[in-house]
């Protein structure tokens, strides 16, 4: 028979409520595994009669019977006829029986990691902003989003598709929405699409590492903008890349600059990362001679030019610019885009419109990722899109964002005024603002994000830390796009708070 204290194990774990949602006859089973591998029951050690330990633990006959059999199913137990149950001779093998169970690495151990590992966890990852806080740069207003028109859509596809919509969706995208991009893509952005060359993916973050892994191989040089949008970055870092910073002014990258560096053999580079229709941070458009001199570059250097394109929906000012990808008759531009920020983060679809040479290459390297996009959002993407629902919404959250972003403005001016100078972007979901004063931006983020509002501090996004020292450098990023005019006025009070306590500490 058990010892009392055995007994009472098994009745525990019977009645404690996070076992709830197990079988009666599983959770007596685990219980009594779980006193094998504790070593609580030694080897060769007989178990009570089922009958016997049924009436103890005041359940049925049967539920013992089946925790007993798949205990000797599972090699933990032996059965022998006429003579009962005993704890099986396999047991005595058990790693770490009789010892305190670690349910994580012994942290005393060095871990070790490959060299990219390690580069990943020592870069943090990509955080992304999980709740719609005040603030928080790239989240987009999804209350306004037009639920019921996705609903009929995602209907209408699952009476056509029925079961075949459950099944995998090919690699490189189903072929309606690659047909929608494509067509949205030349319409819209000015590019050079066709559905053939369109890949579909989860999102933008995914195609900067698929363009970092299969274009360049650790320890080749990529020249990227700076300051630069985070996620390509750490996208970058973590392939064993040799980032190349290249400074900004209010025209984009300073071309010039990237040429002069490309003429050091040190410096030569396989690519560049631009953001040319809507700077991530400084919110600047790359100038049009500009853009055609580094389609050039790439065309001598036979580099490669990775455009994200990732909010060129939102602009406010004049006309938007086409994309890069669709001056160049080289095919050396990699077009990057997504419908997290113009729909919803929750829809995870982007895609990449790539060289025709690159299309097999990008497809089979995606494989090896997550194999493929989940197809029934994919379908009711492509009916929004193609139905004008697409283009409708965007119309008008476009009017709402610049609504939004001129409150901002208005708000910062007004309430931040003794900390901050705006930088007013032409377009965008955020607005760069730099400290005039003397602040701890690490100190204001962690303040803010304190108080329920996040913000992006602005001195880690520039790859050059002599940009990074200076007025120019410190500050933060502020999402205006999720949070109506009365909201933000909320939390920009708060956020004077904040910053008005910070300067009185270190006054």
């Amino acid at each position: 028979m058990f010892k009392h204290a055995q007994l009472e194990s098994v009745k525990a774990w019977l009645g404690d409520p996070a076992h709830g949602a197990l079988p009666l006859h599983a959770r007596v089973q685990r219980a009594i595994r779980q006193l094998i591998l504790d070593g609580a029951l030694d080897v060769g050690r007989p178990l009570p009669a089922s009958r016997a330990l049924a009436k103890s633990l005041g359940v049925s006959r049967d539920t013992v019977e089946s925790a007993y059999g798949q205990l000797h199913a599972e090699g933990f137990i032996e059965r022998r006829v006429g003579s009962g149950s005993f704890v099986s001779e396999q047991a005595r093998w058990l790693p770490g029986r009789g010892r305190p169970r670690r349910t994580s690495v012994d942290r005393k151990a060095p871990l070790r990691l490959s060299r990219r590992g390690d580069a990943m966890l020592q870069g943090g990852g990509v955080r992304d902003f999980l709740m719609s806080r005040p603030f928080a740069p790239g989240v987009p207003e999804t209350r306004s989003f037009p639920l019921p028109t996705w609903e009929r859509l995602q209907r209408q596809v699952l009476k056509e598709y029925g079961t075949l919509a459950l099944l995998h969706s090919p690699p490189q995208g189903m072929e309606p929405l690659r047909r929608a991009i494509a067509a949205y893509v030349n319409l819209e952005r000015g590019a050079q699409a066709t559905p053939e060359r369109v890949l579909v993916l989860t999102s933008s973050q995914q195609a900067m590492t698929l363009c970092a892994t299969v274009l360049l191989d650790a320890g080749e040089r990529i020249f990227i903008e700076d300051p630069v949008y985070h996620g390509a970055r750490k996208a970058f870092d973590a392939a064993g890349l040799d980032c190349v910073p290249v400074p900004m002014d209010d025209q984009g990258m300073q071309i010039a600059h990237l040429l002069a560096k490309a003429q050091t053999p040190c410096n030569a580079a396989r690519a560049v990362f631009l953001t040319p229709s809507h700077q991530f941070p400084t919110g600047a458009t790359l100038a049009l001679d500009r853009r055609l001199a580094v389609i050039e570059w790439a065309r001598q250097h036979q580099a490669w030019i990775i455009e994200d394109d990732y909010d060129s929906e939102f602009h406010y000012e004049g006309k938007p610019t086409a994309c890069v990808q669709g001056l160049d008759p080289h095919g050396r531009t990699i077009y990057i885009g997504t419908f997290t920020k113009s729909l919803f983060p929750g829809l995870r679809i982007g895609y990449m419109v790539l060289p025709e040479a690159l299309v097999s290459a990008m497809t089979v390297a995606r494989t090896l990722l997550d194999g493929h996009s989940a197809p029934i959002p994919q379908l009711t993407l492509a009916r929004f899109i193609e139905g004008g629902h697409f283009g409708a919404h965007v119309r008008t959250m476009r009017a709402v964002y610049a609504e939004r972003r001129d409150v901002l403005a208005q708000l910062v001016r007004q309430h931040l005024a003794d900390f901050v100078e705006p930088r007013v972007p032409a377009g965008g979901m955020q607005m760069p603002c730099v400290f005039i004063r003397d602040i701890p931006e690490r100190e204001a983020v962690e303040s803010a994000r304190r108080v329920g509002i996040d913000l992006l501090g602005l001195t880690a996004l520039h790859a050059s830390r002599s940009h990074a020292s200076g007025r120019d450098g410190a500050g933060f990023l502020m999402g205006f796009a999720a949070h109506a005019p009365h909201e933000l006025e909320i939390a920009v009070k708060k956020l004077a708070s904040v910053l008005r306590a910070l300067c009185r500490r270190s006054s």
